[in-house]
């Protein structure tokens, strides 16, 4: 049940997987929709009632956004899917209730040309893609990762779907596709013209910030972070005052996984508040594109990690532990600082909670080390892109297909009900039935904005199907009705001082840093990127458990000479191409 949830809540982003379709669909969280204010078209489809009324005419000009095609078409596709997609009984990827409703709401019917399991990145599905791109068999429509779009679109076997887009996108699913800003778009287009439709994500959902044991600051007498000067005396003090008051010296400070930068515990957050900004391109001082892990303010960071450890305020082991391994370490009561995102009280904190129901763990923003204004980095939300092959019949139905997937979801015409029967009802993930999605950038910030409206005025008119769900979890935790662990972190997560109160002043402030590259891998980081970011990995692991911090001006010389150089020079070209 908690996967279930995790998917739901955060397809993604966490740089996760979103409708789990895609070759490399890393984009997929489900983000926000301005959900119940944003607004559909007036000719919107009730999705959540009878049908809308048929068109005779293909092309949907009596209604662009959902006109029914009478007879119905077939649009071809191929099916990348996650190897967690269940069905319940009767039910297949060629027959579900979002075929079913995609025929009796559009008159369309899809045909997978073929199916397979596997959408991380460089997985099966992406290699089952890139033989049909070789082989020239291509569907009707195609989903493809951000290399293979490019690799279509100069072999000239896409379809220029600017026209299409401005005429047939609802006017809701066009404010989606810009509610992360413009790179969305802008990733999916060349030489002015709009080659792909995304599937649109949320970088907000994955800015970093700080969860902090808040019974043990309390304990323990200490204020609330507001510098990174604190973070670091509240980790002392977790590391050496028995927080968990069991009288052994068995707890951490900080949390940290040994990937660094990935998954659960990552120290993206505690960079930042360096100014480091790592695996990211950043603008330098003249305007440039440069990599963030390669700037002086990294070795600043890692000196800062490397006294921690020293200190013994950082596990002896992260080196070999995993965020999994990580994770069951903060499960059992043992650390009380992490760098982390906003899904973090979903898992693993929901875990500490069931072992210690005491446990209480509260979001803050990240800090700077300085008296300079922290940034808070977050990556590019879009892993996939819905292409249309050259000479394809009814290139206006993708449009239609995905106008339908957004008002199902957040539109004014949907229902609890409805949103449930697509979505998420009975154990399962419905939402990945879908082969052509978009997701709101602003969906679970908008959440946390409209559940902590309502907590406030006891008004829950306004909230949309997925709010309302959500809303009523957080009520029966707050009201003492309901003991599952899982309303805790709903409420931790969204509401009135969860973590999206935190996301909410990023936002605000516009402090949140975009990585300012988003365009398809160059040629140099695919020979090269690889073998770099290993040696990254390996360098910093050592120097922050003792190696002189000098070695990172070594590191940094051999990243310009073993590719590094050739990489930037692409990234800059491509920047100005732009």
């Amino acid at each position: 049940m908690l996967s279930l949830v995790l998917s739901v809540v955060f397809v993604a982003a966490c740089s996760s997987n979103k409708g789990g379709e895609s070759a490399s669909s890393g984009s997929a969280s489900p983000s926000a929709s301005s959900s119940s204010s944003a607004s559909p078209s007036s000719s919107a489809a009730d999705t959540g009632s009878s049908s809308p009324e048929s068109s005779s005419a293909a092309s949907g000009d009596a209604d662009p956004y959902f006109a029914k095609y009478d007879p119905p078409i077939e649009i071809s596709t191929v099916r990348i899917v996650n190897d967690t997609v269940k069905y319940p009984n009767g039910s297949s990827i060629d027959d579900n209730v979002w075929t079913q409703t995609m025929l009796e709401k559009l008159g369309i019917k899809i045909k997978n040309l073929w199916v397979v399991s596997g959408d991380q990145p460089g997985g099966q599905g992406e290699q089952k893609m890139n033989v049909s791109i070789a082989s020239g068999d291509l569907p009707d429509f195609i989903p493809v990762n951000s290399k293979q779009l490019k690799q279509l679109q100069e072999a000239g076997e896409l379809m220029d779907l600017t026209d299409i887009y401005d005429k047939y996108a609802s006017p809701f699913l066009k404010e989606i596709m810009n509610q992360d800003g413009p790179n969305a778009l802008a990733s999916a287009t060349f030489d002015g013209k709009l080659m792909a439709i995304p599937n649109t994500g949320s970088s907000m959902d994955g800015a970093p910030m700080i969860w902090i044991r808040s019974d043990w600051l309390k304990k323990l007498n200490l204020p609330e972070p507001k510098t990174m000067q604190d973070v670091l005396a509240i980790s002392e003090a977790f590391t050496t005052k028995d927080p968990d008051g069991n009288g052994k010296a068995d707890t951490y400070g900080i949390a940290m996984n040994k990937d660094l930068y990935t998954g659960f515990a990552d120290l993206t957050g505690f960079m930042n508040g360096y100014h480091a900004y790592p695996r990211q391109w950043i603008k330098d001082a003249s305007g440039n594109l440069v990599y963030g892990s390669i700037q002086p303010e990294m070795k600043t960071a890692l000196a800062a990690l490397q006294d921690l450890y020293k200190k013994g305020q950082i596990d002896k082991e992260f080196g070999v532990k995993d965020s999994g391994k990580e994770a069951e370490l903060t499960a059992s009561g043992k650390l009380g600082i992490e760098f982390g995102t906003m899904s973090n009280p979903l898992w693993p904190l929901v875990d500490n909670r069931k072992n210690d129901p005491n446990a209480q763990w509260q979001s803050y923003p990240i800090v700077s080390a300085d008296d300079q204004p922290v940034r808070e980095q977050v990556g590019f939300a879009v892993g996939q892109y819905f292409a249309v092959k050259k000479n394809a019949k009814n290139p206006e139905a993708l449009l239609k297909l995905m106008n339908l997937f957004v008002e199902t979801g957040w539109g004014k015409t949907t229902t609890p009900e409805n949103y449930a029967a697509h979505f998420t009802s009975d154990g399962y993930e419905k939402f990945k039935f879908m082969p052509f999605q978009a997701w709101p950038a602003r969906k679970n910030l908008d959440i946390h904005l409209h559940i902590s409206d309502a907590i406030k005025s006891g008004d829950t008119s306004k909230l949309n199907a997925e709010e309302q769900d959500n809303y009523s979890k957080i009520k029966a935790y707050l009201d003492g009705t309901s003991t599952d662990p899982l309303g805790w972190a709903y409420e931790r997560v969204f509401g009135t001082t969860g973590s999206f109160a935190v996301t909410n002043q990023y936002v605000t402030n516009n402090t949140l840093m975009m990585n300012e590259f988003y365009g398809a891998p160059t040629p140099a980081m695919v020979e090269k990127d690889s073998n770099l970011q290993k040696r990254e990995l390996e360098v910093f692991t050592k120097i922050i458990m003792g190696d002189p911090i000098d070695n990172f001006d070594k590191y940094v010389a051999d990243w310009k000479k073993l590719g590094g150089d050739d990489i930037t020079k692409e990234v800059n070209d491509w920047a100005k191409s732009k």
